[in-house]
């Protein structure tokens, strides 16, 4: 699981720090956002103090009805050592009370001009994303005709280069070499770079280029669902590869099931196009049409046909 600082959020949404800038290093441990407007009435038995607490109009305009005393009582039960980070909606100006305690305990405290509800699943999604189990496959991920396909394959059968031909054909590299993917769901893969990594291809011969400075920016993307993979492998002349694609193999990342396929390497094999055409048939079978089923179907029809006139000419 990856670490994240409330500084990754405030620059993720461009957020305006009010108070508590010292404590803009803290962790965040949970992707759930706690709106305290039960707090703000002084019920504080089920707070949950380690998420982000979001402030809209709705528990500032409760709290301002509040006595001096209770203001100050509620907001020191809610600034706690667990507490991460305030957010307040709307670019509402921050009470007195809080930034007196941020400032003291030095929790941040920030501003959007976002709505609440708006902001609320904005945040969520991105922390989910973010928190979500993780773990690194050595491969390289190509967004095709929006289908995001792993290549994975031994170091040295042409993953790079066939990631290389494929941005040429118009496509998008995600990441090369290390591939680090998030579950964020069930058989939700998403897939990125290293921050290190990123936009970058090892092409041996050449060396590390850069790809969104050579081809733009429209040739790379930040990250994508991983939909299928397909293993590149050294011809094996004595093994029997798939040649109708009625068996459908997987994949298991995680707790998810990938649909995979294995692609024979040898000289004069367009890598690139392959990949093309098993990423437009995967989008097929999406949408119910089976070209290996259809075909199967067709061919069982015309043997039981030819069976049935043999059978009759047979009793003539």
């Amino acid at each position: 699981m990856s670490v994240v600082t409330v500084e990754d959020v405030q620059n993720r949404f461009g957020l305006e720090i009010v108070a508590g800038g010292e404590g803009i290093e803290r962790n965040i441990l949970t992707s759930d956002i706690s709106r305290p407007g039960l707090e703000m009435a002084g019920y504080f038995d089920f707070y949950p103090a380690t998420r982000i607490q979001l402030l809209g109009k709705t528990e500032l305009s409760f709290f301002n009805k509040l006595n001096e005393a209770e203001r100050r009582d509620r907001m020191d039960r809610l600034c706690t050592t667990d507490t991460p980070a305030f957010i307040l909606a709307h670019n509402i100006e921050c009470p007195m009370e809080l930034r007196e305690l941020a400032e003291e305990r030095g929790i941040p405290v920030f501003q959007t001009e976002h709505p609440t509800t708006r902001f609320s699943g904005m945040l969520t999604n991105f922390l989910e994303g973010q928190l979500a189990p993780m773990t690194t496959v050595h491969g390289v991920l190509v967004d095709v005709y929006g289908i995001g396909v792993l290549i994975t394959g031994k170091s040295g059968v042409g993953k790079s280069e066939t990631a290389l031909e494929l941005v040429k054909r118009g496509h998008r590299l995600v990441a090369d070499d290390a591939v680090e993917i998030r579950q964020v769901a069930k058989n939700v893969l998403i897939g990125n770079a290293p921050k290190i990594l990123t936009h970058m291809l090892e092409i041996r011969g050449v060396g590390i280029i850069d790809m969104m400075t050579l081809f733009g920016a429209s040739a790379v993307k930040d990250d994508k669902r991983i939909l299928m993979v397909i293993d590149l492998e050294v011809w094996d002349p004595d093994k029997v590869y798939d040649r109708l694609g009625i068996d459908e193999e997987k994949m298991k990342i995680m707790d998810s099931d990938l649909t995979k396929l294995t692609v024979p390497v040898r000289p004069g094999r367009n890598l690139s196009v392959i990949i093309e055409v098993a990423a437009m048939d995967y989008r097929m079978k999406r949408l119910g049409i089976n070209a290996a089923e259809t075909f199967s179907k067709k061919l069982d029809l015309a043997i039981s046909q030819h069976a049935g006139n043999s059978d009759t000419e047979g009793i003539e």
